[in-house]
């Protein structure tokens, strides 16, 4: 399995990609972050088109056992963050 794409490598590959320097592709990366963490936390969601769509889900209130001492315990409603992958990038990967 290869190693995960780091940030700077993100922001290099973007800054070739458009043809512009890392400052530009750093602001433009983190531009997207703040866009997509302010609409998801708003309990919206956004779609990255051909990557997928990135959402917030409620779970309810549930019980949960500690698998340490097998305890059971009641677990709060909360919220989690969800991507559904886009067919396009599915079907890349499986080509």
């Amino acid at each position: 399995m290869a190693k995960p794409m780091t940030k700077t490598q993100l922001v290099a590959a973007m800054a070739d990609e458009m043809g512009t320097d890392k400052k530009t592709g750093a602001a433009a990366l983190d531009a997207i972050i703040n866009i997509i963490t302010r609409e998801v936390s708003a309990g919206g969601a956004v779609t990255l088109p051909g990557v997928g769509k990135i959402m917030c889900r409620a779970r309810p209130a549930r019980m949960v056992r500690n698998p340490a001492t097998g305890e059971q315990i009641q677990k709060e409603a909360d919220k989690v963050v969800k991507m559904t992958i886009a067919k396009a990038l599915k079907d890349s990967v499986n080509d």
